[in-house]
């Protein structure tokens, strides 16, 4: 996008630099007599003994640059003209400053994380001043005495917490539950808030982060770059979403490229967020003793509880 801004702001200004030399051949002339003074410049910048010559260069360059300054206004042009006009000025439109990313690249990266988001979302509804922790019960379960209310409030204020402080100190968290309990929605208000903040984040269904490392594997794509970027993408992104694992037909290519991804993030100190309505105990009979270990001992289990959100809102109406 920004390089085709930059293409954008080049042919404008060739444009108006051939409205110039139709209406001021003697800029033409100029223009060309001023790169050869550059050369120059450089030329006797190699050498020795030359301070003499650069000077008569610089004064030649200044008279040349004066002398098109009073032929464009004669020509019915601004003085200004010709100025390069830089979007932003921070960078020149290269994206970065000090070897460091400009806040204008930056900032479009946040739109098209956004744009992602909300198509695979609903269009920025997951938010969590909208989550509404009243569809849960406020009955104290027997066993424990805490009602699924009280223990979605712990939940709901760990996401808000981690969304709002994410960074490299961040864990990785583990959401375990019923189906409609909140952990898609849930999962979606940190990837906004985390990539409102200027983190890399990528979101997807466990099935097609599964699928995409099988087309990659077996060369099943018409597409391999694309298909090897979204690999690279699920590998080195600042947040990892994977949803709904479990849904997934699992298999031992399958199980091998969630311990990849997921051996291959902790060792990277990249941060991953897995939601799935499997129990633990479901999980391990599915899954790896190895994948196990590094979900519970590596990331932070938050477990979901209540009756199935979806089903409570459809009998409202």
């Amino acid at each position: 996008m920004l390089s085709e801004k930059r293409s954008s702001r080049d042919a404008q200004y060739e444009r108006k630099l051939q409205q110039v030399y139709a209406k001021s051949p003697r800029i033409r002339e100029i223009d060309a007599e001023l790169r050869i003074t550059m050369a120059e410049l450089v030329g006797v910048a190699l050498g020795s003994d030359n301070a003499l010559q650069i000077e008569d260069i610089r004064q030649k360059n200044l008279e040349l640059q004066n002398e098109r300054r009073h032929e464009l206004i004669n020509a019915g042009f601004p003085e200004d003209y010709l100025a390069e006009e830089y979007m932003c000025h921070k960078c020149n439109d290269s994206g970065y400053k000090d070897a460091k990313m400009c806040s204008c690249l930056s900032q479009l990266y946040k739109q098209e994380q956004r744009a992602s988001l909300s198509n695979l979302f609903k269009l920025g509804e997951e938010t969590f001043d909208s989550f509404d922790i009243s569809y849960y019960d406020d009955t104290p379960a027997p066993d424990t005495g805490i009602s699924p209310r009280r223990s979605m409030e712990v939940v709901y204020e760990t996401c808000v917490e981690y969304a709002r402080k994410f960074g490299d100190k961040s864990m990785n968290l583990f959401f375990v539950g019923n189906p409609g309990l909140g952990k898609t929605f849930l999962s979606a208000c940190i990837a906004h808030v985390v990539a409102e903040n200027g983190y890399s984040v990528v979101y997807d269904m466990a099935a097609s982060v599964f699928a995409k490392f099988e087309d990659a594997k077996f060369s099943r794509t018409d597409n391999p770059e694309e298909t090897r970027s979204d690999i690279k993408r699920y590998l080195e992104c600042d947040l990892l979403i994977i949803d709904d694992l479990g849904t997934e037909m699992t298999t031992a290519f399958t199980i091998s490229a969630l311990y990849e991804i997921i051996n291959t993030r902790l060792v990277t100190a990249r941060k991953t967020l897995v939601n799935t309505n499997l129990t633990i105990s479901e999980l391990r009979r599915r899954y790896s003793e190895q994948i196990m270990s590094r979900l519970e001992g590596e990331y932070q289990v938050l477990t979901f509880y209540g009756e199935d959100i979806r089903k409570k809102k459809n009998s409202l109406f």
